[in-house]
């Protein structure tokens, strides 16, 4: 087997048989009570109007979705905007959000690798495209203790994935059939006992025993070490120079057919806040935390938020080839069939902005449009 840092195995499924889970939680942005953050993105709504009277952006209330967050939290979406207002809506799940896109209820949506492929091959690329980057890594597999002390101690275990065929089930998956191990995709049932469980409730599961270990986003890895288990492995370690995506942005075609100047405005927001969320690491992470207070009515406690802060990387970058590897790998697991990728990106108005900002710019592996 090849040395895993030279090696992508990382897995993506796109299964046009899951199930949504549940719908967008909340639309949040103006109208709700006046705060201080308000009047921060109102001072920033002044300026030009541009060829949208709004645009609609979607995203998790997740530290994986941190250049959302804090893009919005701080008004530097707003900001490029000017008068174009800017409205945001939150999801439970990649599905959902698709869907939302799909109705014209967002424009723009960060989300991750699997919903991406997935609702790009449902509609035989007519629907979104990827414009940008935002975060890579935040994923570990983390373990009781007491029952797991090494990798290889895995088999026979029960280890927990947010849900069959997202992207850190089928990596997990591609993680097993590396080992030489048997596991049935669907049923989760084999050398390995695949427990498709929701992020909110693994930490319950955990504690009450019915899981050995769970490989997991941010921050419900460090949630479960917060409960006692230890971190056996970080993805990141698996994919070359340690950068996989996680989180990318995407938009309706209709939308930037329409309104391109409006998508480079948010791109430029969004870039803007890389920059920020990067030379301001502690400030970026509360103002993430405060952001996560607003949505879900708590903020994450320090011994959870730091660890899971420090283990994600935010990028412009949409890291193309390891979501080309991760559609791959999907293949290779049953969960996926061979889907044509060509034109699911468009950067060029990123590289437009990365190249004006001395920036290098990104690649779309092969992937993009003509």
């Amino acid at each position: 087997m090849p040395a895993p840092r030279t090696t992508l195995r990382r897995s993506i499924a796109a299964v046009a048989s899951l199930p949504l889970l549940a719908v967008a939680l909340t639309a949040c942005g103006y109208g709700s009570e006046s705060t201080d953050d308000d009047a921060k993105k109102v001072n920033a709504a002044s300026g030009k109007k541009l060829s949208a009277d709004t645009v609609r952006i979607g995203y998790f209330p997740n530290l994986t979705h941190a250049t959302a967050l804090v893009g919005d939290q701080e008004g530097l979406f707003q900001k490029e905007l000017g008068g174009t207002q800017l409205k945001t809506a939150t999801f439970n799940a990649g599905p959902s959000e698709i869907e939302a896109l799909n109705a014209s209820s967002i424009d723009i949506g960060f989300i991750g690798p699997s919903p991406s492929i997935n609702g790009y091959t449902k509609s035989k690329g007519k629907n979104l495209r990827i414009i940008g980057g935002s975060a890579s890594g935040g994923v570990k597999l983390v373990v009781n203790p007491k029952k797991i002390k090494t990798l290889d101690d895995i088999k026979g275990k029960k280890i927990a994935t947010p849900q069959l065929g997202n992207t850190q089930d089928v990596a997990f998956l591609n993680w097993i059939s590396e080992k030489g191990w048997k596991v049935d995709a669907q049923s989760g049932k084999g050398d390995v006992s695949v427990v498709r469980t929701d992020n909110k409730v693994t930490p319950d599961a955990y504690r009450s025993g019915s899981i050995d270990g769970a490989w997991v986003p941010e921050p419900t890895a460090s949630k479960l070490v917060a409960e006692g288990a230890k971190e056996l492995l970080d993805e990141s370690t698996l994919w070359p120079d340690d950068k996989f995506v996680i989180t990318n942005i995407i938009v309706s075609q209709k939308f930037l057919k329409e309104h391109p100047d409006v998508v480079e405005a948010v791109l430029r927001g969004s870039v803007a806040t890389n920059a920020w969320i990067n030379a301001n690491p502690d400030k970026a992470k509360d103002s993430a935390n405060a952001a996560l207070k607003k949505l879900t009515g708590k903020a994450l406690p320090p011994e959870v938020l730091d660890p899971a802060w420090k283990s994600i990387q935010i990028t412009d970058d949409p890291l193309a080839a390891t979501l080309d590897a991760e559609a791959r790998h999907a293949v290779k697991a049953g969960l996926l069939e061979e889907p044509d990728l060509k034109g699911i990106y468009d950067l060029k108005p990123l590289n437009k902005i990365l190249k004006a900002a001395g920036k290098p710019e990104a690649d779309d592996a092969g992937l993009g449009v003509k």
